[in-house]
């Protein structure tokens, strides 16, 4: 990661939903649904806390702004599986590191609930290849491929990582 940034992870603060949900708008991939999406979770979280919603949001922040976000939750009707719904860096700042960084966190908090297996789920579209070479590079297996699942010509890629 770039040394000059002074990168803290943590916990979002109510204040920082707005800036969650316009990250995930501003990253160009996000259609208004996956964004609106976004919005929803985010709100679930800070009204009901990451328990009972079951959306577990974490945040990069430098000293100036928020850097980029992940959620995850457990996977319900499973023992020990979580899925991570979103890692997601701000454009003007990609490329340092933040999505790796943002990646170990989740794994420690969901190896600290006692999780042992993540699964991302991504679409097969060319303007998703960056995400998937990102799952491929923190090894992740790609455990299914369902064609045509999100619509005619986007795939559903599936990945899976365990936590050992």
């Amino acid at each position: 990661m770039n040394s000059s940034i002074a990168l803290e992870i943590g916990m979002p603060e109510a204040g920082e939903a707005e800036r969650i949900v316009a990250i995930a708008r501003h990253a160009g991939v996000f259609s208004p649904e996956e964004v609106d999406t976004v919005h929803e979770l985010v709100q679930e979280h800070f009204q009901l806390g990451a328990e009972r919603s079951g959306y577990y949001f974490i945040v990069a922040r430098d000293e100036r702004d928020l850097l980029g976000f992940a959620c995850y939750g457990p996977r319900p009707l499973t023992l020990g599986t979580f899925d991570l719904y979103w890692i997601v860096v701000a454009p003007r700042v990609g490329q340092r590191g933040i999505g790796t960084t943002l990646l170990e966190r989740v794994m420690h908090d969901v190896r600290a609930a006692g999780g042992r297996l993540l699964v991302a789920e991504t679409s097969g579209l060319p303007d998703y290849l960056p995400a998937r070479e990102f799952y491929d590079r923190h090894s992740f297996r790609r455990a299914a491929r369902i064609a045509d699942f999100y619509a005619p010509g986007d795939d559903l890629v599936l990945f899976v990582k365990r936590l050992g």
